[in-house]
């Protein structure tokens, strides 16, 4: 296992992400407990020091099951980190019975490290209107924390401003080999390291897309390296190849994956793909987007749909099924994340999108395309 730094403290390059534990019948809140126990602590007799959750990850029962994976001496051998999800605060007194429960759930004194979760600048604002700031400072005071950092699902915009309202040690930021200019992105690693933060990583795989089912051609064009990798190996090195990042999550669902990346982590060396693979990673972009659907670049100037459609969502999700050739899989997801009342089968073709649209996109029209791919 290869280490990096992150705030000062030795992290291995791979961290184990809890949100997506081996589970029963499909149940995402029926985790199978002793695979993920037995899972968790393989990976952390084979190196891995860094173990993240969230309280609504598995229905809210990967924190419990992260604290009993970690008994028997386990939790002295890992940093863990969990997060303040912002959606469950009220009021100010809510910060407070939040860190009580995660640490009593967590069976644990202290947090390693502490993320503000799933930050955009409106979710920020929100929660400084509620005394987070203090709150932060507070905990880390009385050392219920040790680091203190945030996650992101933004635009590039809102995470220069959060970086830069709040005195934070490191951020989360989604990155892969298709999403270098998505939400932070590239850039946002190299400025949140310009300002002192140190980086991680989650979605290296785009949840399992750049690495399941790929395409014969996506596979011709990545078998012209001199140096074969399958999927998972071009899409971690990748990331690792970044000097700037400190690691990376995986959500391992099953023990191969497990042994499977603490294989490739020793290969996960800063600088460690040559000119000529990136070259061939950019030419998989490039196959990968000449099959989106819509020319959607998310600006939201089409919101809000009077008639509640979640507009630049449906086009997201309609784009990955083509590019990914998984109209089944990323249909579960349409239906699961995209309530009833904003999907496309809402549009009335009332037409106020189309003059809003920069794209010139005919917005009603694709999105009658999104409800023929996916269904009502």
């Amino acid at each position: 296992m290869l280490y990096r730094k992150l705030v000062g403290e030795k992290v291995s390059i791979l961290g184990f992400g809890c949100m997506r534990f081996p589970t029963i019948d499909n149940d995402t809140k029926n985790i199978n407990k002793d695979l993920a126990i037995e899972m968790m602590r393989y990976a952390i007799d084979n190196g891995v020091n860094y173990v993240d959750t969230a309280i609504p990850y598995h229905g809210e029962k990967s924190e419990p099951l992260v604290g009993e994976a970690l008994q028997d001496g386990y939790r002295e051998k890992v940093k863990l980190a969990t997060k303040l999800s912002g959606w469950y605060i009220k009021a100010h007194e809510d910060f407070e019975k939040m860190i009580e429960g995660q640490l009593e759930r967590l069976k644990t004194q202290y947090i390693d490290f502490y993320l503000v979760h799933a930050l955009d600048k409106d979710s920020w604002d929100k929660l400084k209107e509620l005394g987070v700031i203090q709150f932060l400072n507070k905990i880390k005071l009385e050392r219920k924390v040790k680091h203190i950092g945030f996650s992101f699902h933004g635009e590039y915009e809102d995470f220069e401003y959060i970086i830069n309202d709040y005195s934070w040690e490191f951020c989360q930021i989604q990155l892969n080999y298709l999403d270098e200019e998505y939400q932070a992105g590239v850039k946002g690693l190299k400025y949140a390291k310009s300002k002192g933060l140190d980086v991680i990583i989650m979605e290296p795989l785009k949840g399992g897309r750049i690495v399941n089912n790929i395409s014969q051609p996506i596979k011709d064009i990545m078998n012209r390296s001199q140096e074969k990798k399958a999927p998972i190996e071009w899409g971690l090195r990748y990331v690792w190849n970044f000097p700037e990042v400190s690691l990376i999550l995986s959500g391992m669902s099953e023990m191969s994956h497990v042994r499977e990346n603490i294989i490739l982590s020793n290969k996960g060396h800063a600088n460690n793909m040559t000119d000529g693979d990136l070259d061939i990673l950019k030419d998989v972009d490039r196959y990968y987007k000449q099959k989106i659907k819509v020319g959607c670049t998310d600006c939201e100037y089409c919101m809000p749909c009077p008639a509640g459609v979640n507009i630049p969502a449906c086009f997201e999700l309609y784009n990955d099924a083509s590019m990914f050739d998984d109209v089944e899989g990323v249909g579960k997801m349409y239906n699961r994340f995209v309530s009833d009342e904003k999907k496309a089968s809402k549009c009335v073709s009332c037409g106020q999108c189309i003059e809003k649209c920069p794209q010139n996109i005919n917005i009603p029209e694709k999105l009658r395309e999104v409800v023929n791919t996916f269904g009502k």
